[in-house]
């Protein structure tokens, strides 16, 4: 599943590299932009961000600023870091359900976008999706026996 998100969310970020690149190009060069372009890229935005944090999750690539954490001993790091991944488990996971909820808000508004008029609903289901994942991955983590991976 986590390696289905990663390829999702590199194409779309890659296609969003493209589109804004060819957009510059058009609008600079040509004068003609991409009607639109704003637009696509946002509705990318949606699917690449939520994929790649489940997959930085997954691979223990978030950055971490640990300059003070580093210096305690090993047995309070683990007593502290304990309660920060059960806090951070509980905001991904009303962020995931606050997310689902957007999701049939959106479809029963039948909103589209201003320039291109694409329905937008099926962009709020990745961040669903992402934080779904990710909430499993924070979860995973907390069980205790679980090796992690190197």
């Amino acid at each position: 599943m986590i390696v289905v998100l990663k390829w999702i969310g590199s194409m779309t970020l890659a296609i969003m590299m493209f589109l804004t690149a060819v957009d510059v190009v058009c609008r600079y060069i040509l004068n003609r932009p991409i009607l639109g372009s704003m637009e696509l890229v946002e509705y990318m935005m949606a699917v690449a961000i939520p994929f790649s944090v489940a997959y930085c999750a997954f691979c223990k690539a978030h950055v971490a600023v640990d300059f003070i954490f580093d210096h305690f001993p090993k047995l309070v790091q683990k007593i502290i870091a304990f309660p920060i991944k059960i806090l951070t488990l509980l905001l991904v996971l009303v962020i995931t359900w606050q997310s689902y909820l957007n999701i049939i808000e959106t479809y029963e508004s039948k909103m589209t976008s201003a320039v291109l008029l694409i329905v937008s609903y099926p962009f709020v289901i990745p961040m669903a999706v992402g934080m779904g994942v990710f909430s499993l991955i924070l979860f995973n983590d907390l069980l205790p026996g679980v090796k992690e991976k190197k």
